[in-house]
């Protein structure tokens, strides 16, 4: 099975990190979950991965996979001590679930390949979204690969890129949202929201004339955006414009309720 020597199947059914069914003459019968499992079990040892940190993938790898078959077709490749998860057009690594953008994986001997049954039907970008926001509110890294899910179901989802962009510069992986935000903004040009949160990942990144251009494309879009007029004073401010700053300065004032 998979290449895999009848001690380690045994270790891992032992260990219950995979649950066949038993066959009528004591035959293993193993799921999508389980070949997945063995697999990543047999990438990681030939890694020389230690066996507790091979513990510990192996248990939160099982954890997010789905119980019978995939949603798409799945390669998984060992990465040093990581697994890296590829399911479509989507990436991901096995121990977090953290969304993994322009890696690229070989397809060797090594690779496991699964092709998706043809009448599995995938939940909408709605669903996954929906789903992605729970995982967040709950601080769990699968909503990386939930709003992943929701843009490869529907490109053109803004909120998607919002929030996964956002969710990356959060954890500090600037060149990964940077990349999901310019994806964005070939999609949904039209959302001035996708434009200041770029804006603002670009002034944290000292890039201050792409920073300007992302903002004014914010504004452009939406006028009424207080946040956006406030951000952009401070950049006229330190360029050396202090015309341009008091211009965006007073309409922030105007449109911010006197209390702030």
């Amino acid at each position: 099975m998979l290449g895999l020597p009848r001690s380690m199947i045994q270790g891992l059914v032992e260990s219950k990190y995979v649950v066949p069914k038993v066959g009528p003459r004591g035959a293993f019968r193993f799921t999508f979950s389980d070949l997945v499992v063995m697999r990543a079990a047999q990438e990681l040892l030939e890694a020389k991965v230690p066996a507790r940190r091979v513990s510990r993938t192996l248990k939160q790898l099982r954890a997010r996979l789905p119980e019978n078959e995939p949603f798409g077709g799945l390669r998984i490749k060992a990465a040093g001590d990581r697994i890296v998860v590829q399911e479509g057009a989507r990436q991901w690594e096995a121990n977090t679930g953290q969304y993994v953008l322009d890696l690229a994986i070989a397809r060797d001997r090594a690779e496991l390949h699964v092709l998706p049954p043809s009448d599995v039907s995938a939940e909408t970008a709605a669903q996954w979204f929906a789903r992605a926001s729970e995982l967040e509110e709950e601080a769990d890294v699968g909503a990386f690969s939930a709003y992943a899910r929701a843009l490869e179901a529907d490109p053109s989802f803004a909120d998607a890129y919002i929030n996964l962009g956002r969710l990356l510069h959060e954890q500090g992986h600037l060149k990964e949202a940077e990349a999901v935000y310019r994806k964005g903004i070939v999609h949904c040009g039209e959302d001035a929201l996708l434009h200041y949160n770029f804006g603002v990942l670009l002034d944290e990144l000292e890039r201050r004339q792409e920073a300007l251009q992302a903002y004014r494309a914010a504004l452009a879009l939406r006028p009424d955006l207080a946040d956006g007029h406030y951000n952009i004073a401070l950049l006229y401010q330190a360029s050396g414009q202090p015309r341009a700053a008091l211009r965006h300065l007073n309409a922030y004032r105007k449109l911010m309720p006197a209390t702030r």
